[in-house]
């Protein structure tokens, strides 16, 4: 993806996500041509028509570039409505929850993006103001962007539980398939059903999904019909899920997948969430070995509560940096401070792999030398001070066969508690849709 896609997918992606008011010179010449009204009350909060129009547009402009056919106009209008309510149920969840995101974590995001595009912050924010997306509304996006992340790695991944009898049963199926997993390449569509949905409304997802299903069949563009239809997050690129092992997908899907030849698309299918189709673009062996690099590490953990602010977790944990550097050691510290049930091991984590941890924990542990000490980390459970001890390239043992396994495991459960999650979020929010009224 060149720099100008690049900083149009981050800008589409956050502009989807939240609702922001346009720059003020935009916004003036817009009333002066669209009287502004109200398209929908979300709890507390609204949505306005020229909202709206600019995400109209932003995603129009984004599945030209894509080469994806446009959906009716009316159908891609009330499918970016939908979303913006969503993301902004979302976003309002978050703050009530407490969560913030301050200037500080702010800027580093926006400094990994432009890392990411290879140019230097101060060159990523011409280009976005070259391509006319005001920075911003770009930095209040990306913030709400963190903190929904925030909130699902809080409210969804760190409750998902993986049983030794799932990992077991995820290797057998393996050693079934000659100790491969079948790795699938997948677009989906998805219609959501309501919590506790009346049989009247499940019947007319149901047609929903049954048209949508139809379309295809007759030769339209799975892309468009997703753009226009689907429900999941990443609809307006098509509905790609990228490369899954089948442990990665609902079993729905695998027992479909598996009759099914590259380009085929399958029947509707019924979850608890509501209505799939998928498409399967390609699909592989995976039985090539890998090698992954293993880091051993030790942290810190205070955590928030009712006493103990952020601000005062961070300074506690940058005194106690401050401490180390001065010759105190990691180890003691750990043992006397942490508030984790690593304390009594001096904090010490073990061996961890990619994925083992959360985002911004194994982000700042990835950025340290052996022997060095993080600064103040924030992560869903509190704020850490993470050390890195040691590292070391791995080949695939039966060890690291169950690791994987589990990381397969939770991946797929998160996918879909997170789907449910948002559901019932959306489901139990005040919302009035106004978009018919004139």
């Amino acid at each position: 993806m060149n720099m100008k896609n690049r900083i149009h997918f981050y800008a589409l992606i956050l502009c989807i996500a939240l609702p922001a008011a346009a720059a003020p010179d935009e916004r003036k010449k817009s009333e002066n041509l669209v009287l502004d009204r109200v398209v929908a009350v979300v709890n507390s909060e609204v949505v306005t028509r020229l909202d709206l129009d600019e995400q109209v547009k932003i995603a129009s402009q984004q599945l030209k570039r894509q080469g994806t056919p446009l959906p009716a106009a009316d159908v891609l209008e009330r499918q970016l409505l939908e979303r913006l309510i969503t993301a902004k149920v979302l976003a309002q969840t978050a703050k009530e929850t407490g969560l913030r995101v301050d200037d500080t974590q702010l800027q580093r995001s926006i400094e990994r993006i432009a890392q990411e595009n290879k140019v230097s912050p101060e060159a990523f924010r011409k280009m976005l103001e070259g391509d006319g997306i005001d920075f911003n509304r770009f930095r209040e996006e990306l913030r709400n962007e963190i903190l929904i992340a925030r909130l699902k790695e809080r409210e969804v991944d760190s409750k998902i539980l993986i049983t030794d009898a799932e990992i077991d049963n995820y290797l057998k199926n393996q050693l079934s398939q000659g100790g491969k997993d079948e790795e699938y390449s997948l677009s989906h569509i998805l219609v959501l059903v309501p919590e506790q949905a009346s049989p009247e409304q499940i019947q007319t997802k149901r047609i929903i999904a049954e048209k949508a299903l139809e379309q295809i069949k007759g030769g339209a563009d799975f892309r468009q019909v997703s753009a226009g239809v689907s429900d999941a997050q990443n609809a307006l690129d098509g509905g790609p899920l990228g490369w899954r092992p089948a442990a990665r997908l609902p079993q729905i899907f695998v027992d479909s997948v598996k009759t099914m030849k590259v380009g085929d698309v399958s029947p509707v299918l019924r979850s608890a969430n509501g209505f799939h189709i998928i498409k399967l673009a390609d699909k592989r062996g995976n039985d090539s070995p890998v090698i992954i690099q293993q880091t051993h590490a030790r942290h810190i953990l205070i955590r928030l509560n009712e006493v103990v602010s952020e601000a005062e977790a961070k300074q506690r944990l940058t005194n106690l940096k401050e401490r180390i550097e001065n010759g105190t050691s990691f180890i003691e510290l750990a043992r006397l401070q942490s508030e984790d049930a690593s304390a009594s091991r001096g904090g010490d984590l073990g061996w961890l792999s990619p994925g083992d941890t959360v985002p911004e924990f194994e982000r700042a542990m990835n950025g340290l030398e052996p022997g060095q000490v993080s600064d103040p980390v924030q992560s869903p459970f509190g704020w850490h001070l993470i050390q890195v001890v040691e590292r070391r390239n791995e080949d695939m043992s039966k060890e690291r066969q169950r690791v994987l396994a589990r990381q397969s495991i939770r991946t797929r459960k998160a996918d879909e508690a997170y789907q449910e999650w948002v559901r019932q979020q959306r489901d139990r929010a005040y919302v009035e849709l106004r978009l018919d009224e004139h």
